[in-house]
């Protein structure tokens, strides 16, 4: 169990605790929904959240076999729907790996990616593509 506390400051802005280590982080509303934009939206994390996770248990893998990722890259475009009610409709994510497209390991690392919990704990409706480009 992992305790994060958030107060609201105001503005439609949060700020937001990290129990364990103390880590803070701030939000703020985007413009388009009545905020200033000047920090991450609560919706901005989760697609933050997804390609860190993704990342993460992609290094898991990478470690177990002694490969190194340092390097690699996670981009997610978020979506929001047009008509209400508003919520994310998709969260296209492009990672960019430093291996060579004929890595041995290349089903697995993959398949790590699309078995990360963020991943698996989007709605169905969520169009959250991933497309992985092999760069080394």
């Amino acid at each position: 169990m992992v305790r994060l506390t958030s107060i609201y400051e105001g503005g439609l802005r949060c700020r937001a605790e990290h129990g364990p280590s103390g880590t803070g982080l701030v939000t703020d509303a985007p413009v388009d929904n009545h905020g200033k934009g000047e920090s991450f939206s609560p919706t901005d994390l989760v697609a933050t959240a997804l390609g860190a996770c993704m990342m993460t248990i992609m290094g898991i893998v990478a470690e177990r076999h002694g490969i190194d990722l340092v390097g690699m890259k996670a981009e997610t475009v978020k979506e929001m729907t047009s008509e209400p009610p508003r919520r994310i409709a998709s969260l296209r994510t492009r990672l960019t790996i430093p291996l060579p497209p004929d890595h041995p390991r290349r089903a697995a690392l993959e398949q790590a990616a699309q078995t990360c919990p963020v991943h698996k704990s989007l709605h169905p409706e969520i169009d959250a593509a991933i497309e992985f480009v092999w760069a080394g």
